[in-house]
């Protein structure tokens, strides 16, 4: 009866529009204190778990490092580089059918790789390429798949933050899964570029080539280099230092702040209104993280002392007899989730349960945290309520409508599913760091 009024209690909070922290921490929070008032004996430890609890995801030290990736992404998005790497590279690859569509999403990869927020990247990239792509005679919905898809990798490619938060509720090593990440990343930008370049063959007039009023490649070609290269730099000195065992997640963020505030100052765009903008953006998303994780740590914590966790594992007993058909069944429920509500919720809320389960039917952790992942960025392209959605909208104003960017984002969905699908039939995509050392003797 208990766990039946926790799960309608919580439910009906989010439907009267409580935010999903303080929907799911109040639900959490009642229920435990009634059990703990009228079943003094058997739960009256349940609620001193909780500021344990607390201190234990302050404490965490992979945790730690998320603040720092995102203080890393936002300094790097104050300072204008993307705006620098997009009109470099819109005037070195622009001349070509299909080559601006390309060009952003090289963009992308770059900005997802040193900065790792989905918003920043999407709302930057629409502001500056989009008016481009769409003067040059680029198909609307095109121009809105490509930005809003690109933006999202920042979603898989490491030092992607969602990849840090599954191997903290997947208990997996950030190292492993950063490593895992790498062959699905390459194969996800591979997948873009293939469609782009199908689309600029076969139907060239939805994607043709910019105007080329700069007819010095040489010069356009070393301002490329310039401008992407102290990007590189910062990457491989964070990601290498983390793949290769160097360092810890939080050490390697560290060094990325450092590493992004003298870019800044190199690029001539380091002021204290910079670094206060940062700061400011910072806390908001970071206190948006940690009051989710909270509110879903005192939600799951009734939740399983009420035997949640237990009536979960008897359903998917009774109903699924493998491994292979509660994975299958666990990225149905995440594809659909991911329809109306954040990823964070569902790392948080969803995936505590699913990985306990996980290892009941000693599922491959490593491999089941990267299918995820590629299924999480997928909701952020998700109809209707798809951030990346939302972000270009914002963005762009009426310059294209919600039904053009709905349609735009199809594409990029099926192939983000298809590299889904791939990554469930051939699991060996995933590589774990010992493989990585072995493969490539480092």
């Amino acid at each position: 009866m208990e766990l039946s009024f926790l799960i309608i209690l919580s439910i009906s909070l989010l439907l009267l529009g409580v935010p999903v922290a303080f929907a799911f921490g109040a639900s959490g929070l009642l229920v435990g204190t009634y059990l703990m008032v009228f079943n003094g004996d058997e739960f009256a430890y349940l609620l001193t778990f909780l500021p344990n609890r607390i201190d234990g995801i302050m404490s965490n030290q992979t945790l730690i490092s998320v603040p720092l990736f995102i203080f890393m992404g936002m300094i790097l998005e104050k300072s204008g580089i993307a705006e620098r790497l997009i009109e470099s590279i819109a005037k070195l690859f622009g001349s070509i059918s299909g080559g601006m569509a390309i060009g952003v999403i090289g963009v992308g990869v770059l900005l997802a790789a040193s900065t790792g927020i989905v918003g920043a990247t999407v709302v930057m990239m629409s502001a500056i390429a989009i008016p481009v792509m769409i003067k040059a005679g680029y198909n609307k919905k095109l121009t809105a798949g490509v930005v809003a898809a690109s933006g999202t990798l920042g979603q898989i490619i490491p030092p992607s933050i969602i990849l840090i938060i599954l191997s903290d509720v997947l208990r997996i090593s950030v190292r492993d899964l950063f490593t895992a990440a790498i062959l699905p990343s390459i194969l996800l930008v591979g997948m873009y570029i293939i469609f782009i370049i199908v689309i600029a063959i076969f139907m060239p007039h939805l994607a043709p080539p910019l105007r080329d009023e700069n007819k010095n490649k040489k010069d356009i070609i070393i301002e490329v280099f310039k401008m992407s290269i102290p990007p590189i730099i910062l990457i491989l000195l964070v990601l290498g230092s983390i793949l290769n065992g160097f360092a810890e997640p939080t050490e390697a963020a560290a060094v990325g702040v450092l590493g992004a505030v003298i870019l800044s100052i190199c690029y001539k765009s380091f002021s204290i209104k910079l670094l206060k903008e940062a700061s400011i953006a910072s806390v908001i998303f970071c206190g948006m993280v940690f009051a989710i994780l909270i509110g879903a740590t005192c939600f799951t914590l009734v939740f399983n002392e009420l035997g949640g966790d237990k009536v979960v594992l008897d359903f998917f007993s009774s109903y699924l007899d493998s491994p292979l058909s509660f994975i299958i069944f666990s990225m149905l429920i995440i594809f659909i989730l991911g329809f109306f509500i954040d990823f964070f919720e569902i790392c948080y809320i969803v995936l505590p349960i699913l990985s306990g389960i996980a290892m009941h039917y000693q599922v491959d952790m490593l491999w089941f945290g990267i299918l995820i992942a590629v299924n999480l960025q997928t909701s952020f392209l998700t109809p209707p309520f798809g951030f990346s959605i939302f972000f270009l909208k914002s963005a762009i104003g009426d310059l294209i409508s919600i039904v053009d960017i709905y349609k735009g984002v199809i594409p990029f969905i099926a192939l983000q599913l298809l590299v889904l699908i791939l990554l469930f039939l051939f699991p060996d995509l995933i590589i774990s760091s010992d493989d990585f050392e072995r493969i490539f003797g480092f």
